[in-house]
């Protein structure tokens, strides 16, 4: 993510790719830190200059997917997702995404769409199927995240249809970001959680689930 920034600044075109083979310093949501053993995962960076800002607030949940759509055959089971950014199988989390943004003034000058995905998991994660060639899922998953990174505005009915049917959140009881029942998706992409209020959107903040249910 460090060597795409920097890279962008330099004038990278969109499309410009950065593959790690390992990471010392690999980063997640909230400042989370951890390490990428060499040749156990696909951990990539990629540099896109998109035209709609509005579309930036769901581009993470755009960018799951579009990689679950892709790592379905080479995961040999159906990928699901978990809001807001993580992709998961039966057998644990599969990997992740992780988008940063950097504007001059009010325009995107660039976006760094990060994606880790486990070939060789870590102990309690999933992976894809065993000697899956990588540079072979890159070959896939690319394109579809390129797409992604230029569709225009909020969700529309058919993505939050695709979105509910991978949805591993879906009628999960939560304690956190707001106690309640998780119902899906807004257009704009906040989790909708039926609380004893009433159902509310919530944008931001990490999923822990109820003890209770």
């Amino acid at each position: 993510m460090d060597e795409a920034h920097r890279w962008a600044s330099e004038g990278a075109p969109a499309g410009a790719l950065v593959l790690a083979d390992a990471q010392q310093a690999g980063r997640g949501r909230m400042g989370r830190a951890w390490l990428s053993a060499p040749g156990a995962g696909i951990w990539m960076t990629l540099i896109e200059r998109p035209k709609d800002p509005k579309a930036l607030d769901v581009l993470s949940l755009r960018i799951g997917m579009a990689a679950a759509r892709v790592l379905d055959r080479f995961a040999g089971e159906e990928v699901r997702l978990k809001w807001p950014n993580d992709l998961l199988l039966d057998s644990g989390k599969l990997g992740g995404i992780l988008i940063e943004t950097r504007w001059r003034e009010e325009r995107v000058e660039w976006v760094a769409v990060g994606v880790g995905v486990n070939l060789i998991p870590p102990e309690g994660a999933a992976g894809l199927r065993l000697a899956t060639d990588r540079f072979a899922v890159l070959e896939e998953l690319v394109p579809a995240l390129r797409a992604a990174c230029f569709a225009t505005g909020l969700l529309h009915d058919a993505e939050r249809d695709a979105w509910d049917r991978r949805d591993a959140l879906k009628g999960r009881r939560l304690f956190e970001p707001a106690r309640g029942v998780a119902e899906g998706i807004a257009a704009d992409g906040a989790l909708l959680v039926r609380t004893a209020e009433g159902t509310v959107p919530v944008r931001g903040g990490t999923v822990i689930f109820d003890a209770e249910g």
